[in-house]
This record gives C-alpha cells, sequence and structure tokens, in this order.
C-alpha cells in the first residue's frame, strides 16, 4: 500500500502568503467565507499538541498576521479560530492546520453557539430548561 503525498508538505510556493520559520499562512482552497486562511507548521506533524513552543510561537505569530490582513481588506465582523485535532474532530489531513474564519453579520440567521455545533444536538445550550 502506498502512503498518501501530505498537501500541505508539498505546497506550491505560490500558495503561500506569509511564513515565519516554522510555519505558513495560505488562503483555504475550499474556503467557507471570504478570507478563510490556514496557518501550518512547515514540520509535518498531526497534532497541536505535538508542536514544540518555538513552532507554538510561530503559528500563532502568523494566525495574528493573517487576522490583521483579512480585518484591514474584507473588516468581518468577528472570526472562527477552530482546529480539528484527530479524525474523532473531523481532521481530514493529518498535519496540523489552524482554520481562521471570518464572519460577518448576516452569513447565517443565527451564529450562537459559533464552534459548538460540531456537536449540533448540545449546540443551542441557551435555550435548554435546567
Amino acid at each position: 500500500m502506498s502512503e498518501k503525498i501530505c498537501p500541505f508538505c508539498t505546497l506550491p510556493a505560490t500558495r503561500i502568503v506569509q511564513q515565519n520559520e516554522h510555519a505558513v499562512w495560505l488562503m483555504d482552497g475550499f474556503p467557507v467565507s471570504p478570507g478563510h486562511s490556514l496557518v501550518i507548521p512547515k514540520r509535518h506533524v498531526g497534532s497541536f499538541f505535538e508542536v514544540s513552543p518555538d513552532e507554538r510561537t510561530a503559528l500563532f505569530e502568523l494566525l495574528e498576521q493573517a487576522k490583521q490582513s483579512v480585518e484591514a481588506e474584507l473588516h468581518p465582523d468577528g472570526f472562527n479560530i477552530g482546529i480539528n485535532d484527530g479524525p474523532a474532530a473531523g481532521q481530514t489531513v493529518p498535519h496540523l492546520h489552524i482554520h481562521l474564519i471570518p464572519r460577518y453579520l448576516g452569513d447565517l440567521a443565527d451564529p450562537r453557539g459559533g464552534v459548538r455545533w460540531v456537536i449540533a444536538d448540545k449546540a443551542n445550550y441557551w435555550s435548554t430548561k435546567v
């Protein structure tokens, strides 16, 4: 059986918006909103919990740069920041990537709950009787 080639380990330079010593920032190939970005470690690592402190710092530096760039260009009203860590969490590419998803007023009728909607039955906690 042949190993799949990691799409994040073989990125063409034209996809990279910015980079530093340990990480790259690119626009998502399948964006859910205008400005949807990914921040990815250069080293092939699957989990956020496996990155070194230097890699983590580099990832967050690029995440901040991506946020500032999207704010200046597109003026979103908010952001979702997400990591799908492991197959049970929905990770489809086994190379850590941080999603920066700009959000815009009206992009959903009721955006309350945000990332909680990954488990839809538990997302709407505000209308549950205690």
